[in-house]
């Protein structure tokens, strides 16, 4: 079964706020959606939606998007977004989809497919997926870059430093990385037209301080939060200083170019 993760009412917001909404890989979804079927697209579904930021951005293009997700909390704050009429929400796990089978054409998952029992969801996938349909998951690694004039190698430095501290607080079913998680269930797919990307870069200029309220919202800063909070705050202070400093500045607000690493995988079913 799907495990449960981000689910306080702060921590939610928190994700709604920080987290880097794809556009770009909604495109590379509906292109390869676009060249594998036939149009019109009626149903896409978004497993493990969280706050629904991926989701609406399915919006243009099929009739009817589902988010899913098992989390209420998650859900509360996708409601609470500015929804397009032809998006709406439910609440189950990744492993059992309220839909009739052969009626999806695109299962998607965004950030969310390393929580779900893989076996089962897979196995879901294939049951709702008309022929020709087509599942796309994707997530990105943990060691987020930052672009600032010409200390850009200097800010990457510290940021690994804000990676190391919370590395021991990760979750071990995670790894390192999850990109092994992604590529096994690659391999497990029985689809023979799927396709694997390692890395997809995506850059978003953004305040210093929401790259610091990103890394935030990873879970592994959530546990040592929960365990430590006033060591979790003076990790975020100091790295955000060490920045500043590096940077010759003083406003968190400071804008940077941050990098995110994107990695996906696309299948058809025959």
């Amino acid at each position: 079964m799907a495990q449960r993760h981000y689910e306080e009412k702060d921590h939610t917001a928190s994700y709604l706020k920080y987290r880097v909404v794809p556009r770009e890989m909604i495109a590379k979804v509906v292109g390869y959606t676009e060249s594998k079927t036939a149009k019109p697209f009626n149903l896409a579904v978004d497993v493990g939606c969280g706050s629904g930021q991926g989701t609406i951005l399915l919006a243009p293009y099929f009739t009817q998007i589902v988010g899913t997700d098992i989390s209420p909390a998650q859900l509360e704050m996708a409601l609470a977004n500015s929804n397009p009429p032809n998006v709406t929400y439910r609440e189950c796990p990744a492993e059992e989809l309220p839909f009739a089978a052969g009626e999806v054409d695109l299962v998607t998952a965004m950030t969310a497919a390393h929580w779900f029992d893989r076996a089962r969801f897979l196995l879901e996938a294939d049951r709702v997926l008309r022929p020709g349909g087509c599942l796309a998951l994707c997530s990105y690694t943990l060691d987020m870059e930052l672009e600032h004039g010409d200390v850009s190698s200097t800010l990457n430095d510290i940021c690994k430093e804000f990676y190391a501290a919370l590395l021991p607080f990760r979750n071990q079913y995670l790894g390192a990385s999850s990109v092994k998680i992604y590529k096994d269930m690659f391999d497990s797919c029985p689809y023979p037209d799927k396709e694997w990307n390692e890395c997809f870069r995506i850059k978003r200029l953004v305040p210093l301080n929401d790259y610091i309220g990103m890394v935030e919202t990873f879970s592994s800063y959530q546990k040592l939060q929960k365990k430590d909070p006033a060591g979790a705050e003076r990790l975020s202070n100091d790295i955000r200083n060490k920045l500043l400093s590096a940077m010759g500045v003083s406003s968190p607000d400071t804008e940077v170019v941050m990098v995110v690493k994107y990695f996906y995988w696309l299948a058809c079913k025959p």
